[in-house]
């Protein structure tokens, strides 16, 4: 019985020290709680003023204190440091503020968890400055008024095959609006530095190296510098390589890779001039064995500028390496001086006669009626090629129809066909019962030029007075 007892002692014991224990930390907390009535909180700050555990009543002062030792600090580029004092502003603790706001906030009761985090407040109303003198400072600081180095995106250099990366330029050029944002809202704040980095008052390049566009933009460039180009001009050529293309080759502002197009226009213009023939002088040994320098018409290569610009900007585009032709307009018999070829339509205006050959042997010839001169309508010199051949068509004009069995036009509305209403040809017939510039020809020589002429045969008219 006396251990039983000893032990009903010591636990009652025990229980009575947990209990008072128990009261003594709740007596103690509230004793804290009613410290925190009419002081701040463990670790407060306001508006950037320490003020952890002081009394409601002190604030003011401390307040008014810290806006007379006041700094903003700017931290520049390469390290600068400029400074903004409160004094220089006017800077003033404005008393009639809403701190009480701050008292409310800060629950007595709650006061344990300021041990563990941080108690920071701001009171937008706590200060004040003038702002002509903000802005008369802001203008002088060194930032805005030093030479300028625009910001640039990485870039791309072609050498030796390839192109290499140019790192972007950071530079020094300040957002103003930016930068005055940011100062008064740290003033009005109580903060005492500013990155003008990290608040982004800089203006800075969109692109730099090592991102993935970057990265894309140098593969498209070396992409588009392995293209080459082998034009096929007969026994002639030329090559389009990455020494020329990687002039053509840029970025925009966006890293996107340009290709010049009037540049590669141009090129294709170059290559127009050297290797097109259409409308060019030639020398033509005619049937009767004299030299004739014929000018005029449309007859020869003609490389379409658009459809080929197009199509080697796709080349460029994705790399190519190719042997081709250029896209054409029109095409002749063949390349090289003579692009005439042995198979052709010879027309001697000044004797009204014909001839055709093919594969260089005479098929056929025979007297005809050009274009009335006297009219207005002449034959026109010049080379052409035959358009296309239709058996059975009527011609039309201002003032006459006419039913032909044999139409070979070769330029525009003009051709060579039978007239069946003519009992004579050649001679000087044309210079006063002439066409209107079409080439009237006997049925049989209108047949056989017909049953042996292939759509593009090239049709020369030319006059003896152009001998040479």
């Amino acid at each position: 019985m006396k251990d039983l007892s000893a032990k009903n002692f010591l636990k009652g014991k025990t229980l009575g020290n947990v209990v008072i224990a128990i009261v003594l930390i709740v007596l103690l907390y509230i004793l804290i709680s009613i410290y925190f009535a009419k002081h701040f909180f463990f670790n407060t700050v306001i508006n950037g003023v320490e003020l952890s555990l002081k009394a409601h009543s002190d604030a003011n002062g401390i307040i008014k204190n810290h806006t007379k030792d006041y700094k903003l600090q700017l931290i520049e580029r390469n390290n600068e440091i400029e400074e903004i004092e409160g004094k220089d502003i006017g800077m003033l603790y404005n008393e009639q503020n809403s701190i009480s706001k701050v008292y409310e906030a800060q629950k007595p009761m709650k006061w344990i968890s300021s041990l563990f985090k941080k108690q920071k407040y701001y009171v937008e109303d706590l200060f004040s400055y003038n702002a002509e003198d903000l802005e008369s400072k802001i203008i002088g600081l060194n930032c805005l008024n030093r030479n300028i180095i625009e910001p640039r995106n990485v870039s791309f250099k072609y050498s030796n095959g390839s192109y290499e990366v140019i790192e972007e330029v950071y530079g020094n050029k300040i957002i103003k609006d930016k930068l005055v944002e940011v100062i008064k809202s740290s003033i009005i704040k109580g903060e005492t530095k500013l990155d003008l980095d990290q608040n982004q008052c800089y203006e800075s390049p969109k692109y730099v190296a090592g991102a993935d566009k970057a990265l894309q933009t140098k593969n498209l460039l070396d992409k588009c510098i392995r293209t080459k180009v082998t034009y096929l001009f007969d026994k002639n050529s030329e090559v389009l390589d990455e020494g020329l293309i990687n002039q053509w080759l840029s970025t925009d502002e966006n890293l996107d890779v340009v290709i010049d197009k009037k540049a590669v226009f141009q090129y294709v213009l170059e290559l127009r001039k050297k290797y097109d023939t259409a409308g060019t002088v030639r020398k033509i040994k005619t049937s009767l064995g004299k030299t004739v320098e014929v000018k005029g018409g449309f007859y020869g290569w003609k490389i379409n500028t658009s459809s080929e610009t197009k199509a080697l900007l796709e080349n460029i585009s994705k790399g190519d390496v190719v042997e081709r032709e250029p896209v054409y307009t029109q095409r002749a018999i063949t390349r090289g001086e003579n692009d005439i070829g042995n198979t052709y339509v010879e027309i001697n205006i000044t004797r009204q006669h014909l001839w055709f050959y093919k594969d260089g042997k005479l098929v056929t010839q025979g007297a005809v009626v050009t274009g009335n001169p006297n009219r207005g309508n002449a034959t026109s010199v010049g080379i052409y090629m035959l358009n296309y051949k239709e058996e059975g068509s009527t011609l039309r004009g201002a003032n006459y129809e006419a039913e032909v069995t044999y139409w070979m036009p070769f330029n525009g509305n003009i051709g060579i066909h039978d007239a069946s209403w003519r009992y004579s040809f050649g001679g000087e017939i044309y210079k006063n019962n002439g066409t209107h510039g079409c080439v009237n020809a006997p049925t049989y020589l209108a047949k056989t030029i017909f049953e042996k002429i292939e759509p593009g045969t090239p049709i020369i008219c030319y006059e003896e007075e152009k001998l040479k």
